[in-house]
């Protein structure tokens, strides 16, 4: 008979798996069955199952195992019932005895995530979807804040994520790695998954979701995993670089009490020192390529915000000026910010000020980040009304409480 404290332990252990293990199990599964549809569908069955066996049963020795067991079983079950090739099920069978054997021996099981995210980004798929769909199989982000980050309805960003995954069965794409003159063609893709994915686990400071808490770390094992795939592609390491050196200084990002610590006033005691240097390393590499591009200019960003370890001040006219040329490689909006808040800083809050005015406003209507810098702006120039309802527009969108504290506190000092 289960006790809670069996049940417990069962739960986190599921929630467990499925935070470091998701993407691992979807694409070992999909590179097997040619169908990620059914790959998700049959994990999802897993998942639901386990929470109903382990607290009765106890958690397996090996969780991943028996998940890709139950899982296989699940899919051959679907294609008995569905439209499919006769030989298709003799080869589901041989795949469900390869899962009981990872299941005895000590073996892990191949890792495909980078094989199914450049599947994800074959030419075949519509340019748009390829990045949703990357963080829906391989990262598991669900349709509805995949939608939000791209400012697309749930329900439309549901279909079409659907469409996609027909079109990898029904093409019966190659569930390999494509040759190497076909890799960079789909870089980019990869590349801004993985990105995205490092900032929803980055905004997730607080771990509160459970979804969310583990993403940076998958993020930056994705981005080694395809550095050493990769080694000549400078902004694959650029990538690495920037998501190693915002993930340096996690730990400075909260007082002892919780409290939110902006950058600028971090004690860089609580920084990594291992993974500035390991970033550094990669920004080296990256500059040998000659071919500078957004991941290696944002990285270079945050390598001088890590100089004051060593300096005890930061550069600002570096900052705006590494700013002033991602700007003009890609304009975003997160870029114009950072810029017109580097500009404030090293020369000025009314020189930022202009930068920040000149955005159109239809583009940082509901962009949190906006309407943080051009409180803070205001409240630098004495414009103190439209400060204060500056910070009100920053608070109402900031989804961090310990984030949102540190604006209240800050709409309220002098």
């Amino acid at each position: 008979m289960q006790n809670d404290d069996q049940t417990s332990e069962a739960y986190r252990a599921v929630e467990r798996t499925a935070r470091d293990s998701y993407g691992r199990l979807i694409g070992y599964l999909a590179a097997r069955s040619r169908d990620v549809a059914a790959a998700e569908d049959a994990l999802a069955d897993a998942f639901a199952r386990a929470l109903d066996n382990w607290p009765r049963c106890g958690v397996p020795e090996k969780p991943e195992a028996w998940l890709l067991t139950t899982a296989r079983r699940r899919l051959i079950d679907g294609a008995r019932h569905s439209r499919v090739q006769a030989e298709a099920i003799p080869t589901l069978l041989a795949l469900v005895d390869e899962a009981q054997d990872l299941a005895s021996k000590d073996n892990s099981f191949p890792d495909e995530r980078l094989k199914l995210l450049f599947i994800c980004a074959h030419p075949a798929i519509d340019a748009g979807i390829r990045t949703p769909l990357m963080l829906q199989t391989v990262l598991g982000l669900d349709a509805a804040r995949i939608g939000s980050a791209f400012l697309v309805q749930p329900a439309a960003m549901g279909q079409r994520l659907s469409r996609a995954k027909a079109k990898i069965r029904d093409a019966r794409m190659a569930f390999e790695l494509p040759a190497a003159s076909e890799l960079s063609p789909r870089l980019n893709a990869v590349l801004e998954a993985i990105y995205v994915a490092y900032g929803s686990g980055w905004d997730d400071i607080a771990g509160a979701d459970s979804r969310r808490r583990g993403l940076a770390a998958e993020a930056i094992d994705l981005g080694r995993l395809l550095a050493r795939l990769m080694p000549n592609q400078p902004e694959a390491l650029g990538l690495l670089a920037l998501m190693l050196h915002c993930e340096a200084r996690r730990g400075a990002r909260r007082n002892p009490e919780g409290r939110y610590v902006p950058l600028s006033q971090q004690d860089v005691a609580g920084w990594s020192g291992s993974m500035i240097e390991e970033a550094e390393q990669c920004l080296s590499e990256a500059a040998k390529g000659a071919q500078l591009g957004r991941f290696q200019l944002e990285a270079a960003i945050q390598s001088v915000h890590a100089q004051r370890a060593q300096t005890g001040r930061t550069d600002w006219e570096a900052i705006a000026l590494i700013y002033e040329a991602l700007v003009r490689l890609v304009p975003t909006i997160g870029a114009l910010v950072g810029r017109a808040a580097a500009v404030a800083e090293a020369r000025g809050a009314e020189a930022g000020w202009e930068m920040l005015e000149a955005i159109p406003s239809v583009a940082v209507r509901t962009y949190q980040p906006y309407w943080a810098v051009a409180a803070h702006l205001l409240k630098r120039t004495q414009r103190t009304s439209d400060a204060t309802a500056a910070y009100s527009r920053a608070i109402g969108l900031c989804e961090d409480p310990a984030t949102r504290e540190f604006l209240i506190q800050q709409s309220h000092a002098s």
